[in-house]
């Protein structure tokens, strides 16, 4: 099972969700494909909000223009 980093790139305040740059979650994936585009990035939205307690969909960050996505295992 690949374990994937997932990375906020620059800044956002948006819909009261404060995102930095630098936050970043591991991500465990059953697949070899991208984890923010399989089953609607939802292991991702749940490992930042577990971790930092935000909720990345609803600051408009679930996409691969605000995330850097990196396969480290």
């Amino acid at each position: 099972m690949p374990l994937f980093r997932i990375t906020v790139k620059s800044g956002r305040n948006s819909n009261g969700v404060r995102l930095e740059p630098g936050m970043s979650v591991d991500v465990v994936s059953n697949s070899f494909s991208n984890p923010v585009t399989t089953n609607g990035g939802q292991s991702v939205v749940d490992a930042f909000m577990r971790i930092y307690g935000v909720d990345i969909k609803r600051a408009g960050a679930l996409n691969t223009v605000s995330l850097d996505v990196q396969r480290i295992g």
